[in-house]
């Protein structure tokens, strides 16, 4: 096996593919014994609708990992989005079978033949400018907080699993044309394909999600405002996918910004403004020991499980 983590450099790979895969269990197990012989750090989904992950390591191993995904021929036509850091954004490795790689909890919906019309981010700007599209941010509302498009409708979710009663709640959308976004596209996949199915026509979608948006396109011509929330170590990631500057309230999950950080009731790796008053006890003596040993080996040059983002 690998060794894990013991070059400088990590390359991230994020990746989702909708497929029918009638045998989700002997993709998983075949999956985790490559990623475990490449040291492979991060989180894999398989379902009988395909696959979804974020995973982390050397670029070899990454490129091992990913080729050996695509000689299915099932998976033949998946694609990733690269990144890279100079810190470990996963301390683990999870490959698990689900119902749905992105759940949204209504039963079969059809992403792949369903689908909304795809958009490359090269002509978003265009869609999004024209004051006859609706721009809908399919995410929840802790990641439109921090990061948007200008002028994006916010649904205020906290999971994926309301999006559905958020459009039942909306009727007045139906016939409009509709520009939906997430994170790196596997959402709107989902989102756009439930609501062709449900008599919407007219829907578009990012074409690989935010995250290859911002890859793409020059921060001066950008309609992005903010930051974009991304589900590992980094938190968020700016204009040409560089890591951002916030962290995650252990206590609550708030994200926080340095004017959080300079606000009183902010505890690194305790609480945060927006919880300070509510900590109990138990709490606060949980993440105080847990803030001190992840302290202590860094002292020691080491790295405590406590600090994977989860």
């Amino acid at each position: 096996m690998a060794d894990g983590y013991s070059f400088i450099v990590f390359s991230i790979a994020a990746f989702y593919y909708f497929t029918d895969l009638a045998d989700p269990d002997v993709v998983r197990e075949n999956l985790r014994e490559v990623c475990e012989d490449n040291g492979i750090k991060g989180t894999i989904l398989v379902a009988t609708e395909g696959i979804n992950g974020t995973i982390a390591g050397s670029e070899d191993a990454i490129d091992t990992v990913l080729a050996h995904i695509r000689d299915d021929e099932r998976l033949a036509g998946l694609e990733e989005k690269r990144a890279v850091s100079d810190s470990d954004p996963f301390l683990r490795l999870k490959v698990r079978s689900k119902k749905e790689i992105v759940t949204l909890g209504v039963g079969d919906v059809n992403s792949v033949q369903h689908t909304g019309q795809h958009v490359p981010a090269v002509a978003w700007n265009d869609l999004i400018s024209d004051p006859d599209t609706i721009v809908i941010d399919t995410r929840n509302d802790y990641e439109y907080a921090i990061g948007t498009f200008e002028g994006a409708v916010n649904p205020e979710t906290r999971s994926f699993r309301e999006f559905p009663a958020w459009v039942d709640a909306h009727p007045e959308l139906k016939g409009k044309r509709l520009a939906m976004f997430c994170t790196g596209g596997i959402r709107c996949e989902k989102a756009t394909a439930y609501l062709r199915e449900n008599g919407f026509d007219e829907v578009y979608q990012l074409e690989g999600g935010i995250l290859k948006y911002l890859e793409t396109i020059e921060e001066p011509v950008s309609m992005w405002d903010g930051e974009c929330y991304v589900f590992d170590r980094r938190v968020s990631v700016g204009h040409r996918l560089e890591p951002g500057n916030l962290e995650v309230c252990p206590n609550c999950n708030t994200v926080l910004d340095d004017l959080d950080r300079a606000t009183e009731g902010y505890r690194h790796g305790i609480c945060c403004p927006t919880c300070h008053d509510n900590l109990t006890p138990t709490r606060e003596a949980r993440f105080s020991e847990r803030q001190r040993q992840i302290e202590l080996a860094e002292s020691r040059g080491e790295r405590h499980l406590g600090m994977a983002f989860s």
